[in-house]
């Protein structure tokens, strides 16, 4: 009698711990700026290209946040025509390897003037570089979590959560204009939660993703620019 007794007390102190952690849902918040320097516009043919704008050893932007930016701003009715990184860099070499792209556009005038490429930018179609800058990295966590197995089955018991942070900046360059249109930055933060009842459910805030949509909604909302 006792062993039964000691059954069901342990059965509803899981419900009622799972009761608990259910109402957790991750969460995301987000900031999505943009600071204009020129008016901006595409027409018909013109495409751009999406460039890492970190290269120095262990911060070059995510090449999987880059395809990422260019499958989503390509995307749907609205999409804008994307150059394939590689695909440009090779049709401009050396011009944007990583140790002789310019600085910023004050070079864009020389840059130019080099034989060769300002036509081979033209056959690519590029009417803006955009340069993206940033990384998504975890900034705190907490909590425990512990598994054990035995005669009778096997489980998980604990709590963890953990925080990440997407911070992302995108400058934009007219190569029409030889000028810099304008930044859009996203920075969006995200905490996940791991609560284990015999079984880990986990609640993912995919914070890089969403930062990933976020950035490029509001870079095709700045380059169409249907206002100016």
């Amino acid at each position: 009698m006792k062993e039964a007794s000691d059954k069901i007390a342990e059965v509803l102190q899981r419900s009622i711990c799972l009761l608990a952690v259910l109402p957790l849902t991750a969460c995301v918040t987000s900031r999505i700026e943009d600071s204009r320097q020129g008016v901006t516009g595409i027409a018909e043919g013109e495409g751009i290209v999406i460039m890492a704008k970190s290269y120095h050893l262990g911060n070059e932007t995510e090449s999987k946040f880059i395809r990422c930016v260019g499958d989503a701003i390509g995307r749907g009715s609205s999409g804008l025509r994307v150059i394939p990184n590689q695909q440009f860099v090779d049709a401009l070499f050396p011009w944007f390897e990583p140790r002789t792209a310019p600085a910023d556009t004050k070079g864009l005038p020389v840059l130019m003037a080099r034989p060769g490429v300002q036509q081979a930018i033209k056959s690519q179609g590029v009417r803006y570089v955009i340069w993206l800058d940033g990384a998504t990295d975890r900034v705190a966590g907490g909590g425990s979590l512990s598994c054990a197995a035995g005669p009778g089955g096997g489980g998980c018991f604990g709590f963890a959560w953990w925080q990440n942070d997407a911070n992302y900046e995108a400058s934009v360059w007219d190569l029409t204009g030889l000028e810099d249109a304008g930044t859009v930055s996203a920075d969006f933060s995200g905490t996940s939660f791991l609560p284990a009842i015999v079984i880990p459910i986990p609640l993912f805030a995919r914070t890089q993703a969403k930062a990933c949509k976020g950035l490029s909604d509001q870079l095709k909302l700045f380059i169409v620019d249907d206002e100016a």
